[in-house]
């Protein structure tokens, strides 16, 4: 009498996502096949340049992927269609962000030195050459403007978010209204109503906290209407479970719903930011612009990053229009940085 025994069969892990060499040699032949179809499109119609080639490819490519996978049947054919489609749309939304990208960094390139982050304009000009000077005092500026901002919208923009969403006073309704009709105001607008209040009226000259009031209008809903969005997926059960253990409305508020949240409103705090970084039609009629290094608030007009490129750029020489570009990298990275946090 035999007996047998089966030895245990040892799974191999599989890899559905990577791809095999068929793959690639079809993903190759697609975009010889594509890249061909786009150049007699081109040679064929009224298409010429970049543009015109890339709008020759977009058209082809699409119909050369479903042609190629229809062996393996109409459905195959239909999703390689649809990813080709997809990764298009992709390409054309991330192409102007990096030409402008290149752009921005490429012209702004030749402004950087040694001292260019360390140095302010105050014994410079933006004729000077490109080893003088610098853009310390907007740096500065920026962030003392944006702090200013940031200390009156924050606050304003997470009550207001709680009042909406947990308080659900007799007013809320239009709360969230007149925070909607915010959002729209153009900051232009925004800055012409603190220069008849505050620069005019109060202070009787430009300064930093007038372009911080300033921001701060601009800020508040997007910090508002991003915090109502974040306290709305907190589940009404952990509200409930608070109340049952005796809480109260406050305590569960500040207690429970705030923290479990509070990923979610420091990105909205750092959109805010990013909304307001940019900003210059506000500031030129608040904080002005300064060429020397300065922190006082209340003194005088203040630098900002935003109304040192808008100045360069009046000027109209090379080496002005260089600094404008030094300026605009420097501004897109803080805004970069931000988002990246966010």
């Amino acid at each position: 009498m035999t007996s047998t025994v089966n030895s245990p069969v040892t799974p191999v892990p599989q890899k559905p996502w990577k791809h095999t060499a068929r793959a690639w040699k079809q993903a190759g032949f697609m975009s010889s096949a594509s890249l061909a179809g786009a150049w007699i499109l081109v040679q064929l119609t009224g298409l010429a340049g970049v543009l015109g080639s890339y709008v020759a490819f977009a058209i082809v490519f699409p119909i050369v992927a479903f042609l190629t996978s229809l062996p393996y049947g109409k459905k195959a054919g239909q999703d390689r269609m649809a990813t080709a489609v997809i990764c298009l749309a992709f390409s054309s939304a991330i192409i102007p962000w990096g030409s402008i990208l290149f752009t921005v960094f490429n012209n702004g390139r030749h402004a950087f030195y040694s001292g260019f982050l360390t140095t302010d304009m105050l014994i410079s000009t933006g004729d000077d050459p490109l080893n003088t000077g610098g853009i310390s005092h907007a740096i500065a500026g920026t962030l003392i403007l944006i702090s200013i901002a940031s200390v009156i919208a924050i606050p304003l923009g997470i009550v207001a978010a709680i009042y909406i969403v947990e308080t659900k006073g007799r007013f809320s309704g239009y709360v969230r209204f007149f925070t909607q009709a915010m959002s729209g105001v153009p900051s232009i607008v925004a800055g012409l109503f603190i220069y008849t209040t505050v620069v005019v009226v109060i202070f009787n000259k430009f300064n930093a906290l007038a372009g911080g009031l300033a921001l701060a209008i601009l800020m508040l809903p997007t910090v508002a209407r991003t915090t109502e969005e974040v306290l709305k997926l907190v589940p009404d059960d952990l509200r409930s479970a608070s109340y049952a253990m005796g809480a109260s409305q406050v305590s569960t508020v500040f207690r429970i719903v705030l923290p479990t949240v509070r990923s979610g409103i420091i990105t909205a705090s750092i959109l805010g930011v990013a909304r307001v970084a940019g900003e210059t039609a506000p500031l030129l009629l608040t904080s002005q612009y300064f060429v020397k290094f300065t922190t006082n608030i209340t003194s005088g007009p203040m630098a900002a990053l935003p109304t040192y490129i808008f100045g360069n750029l009046g000027v109209g020489s090379e080496n002005s229009v260089t600094r404008a570009w030094g300026g605009s990298a420097v501004l897109m990275s803080i805004v970069f940085v931000l988002f990246i946090l966010a």
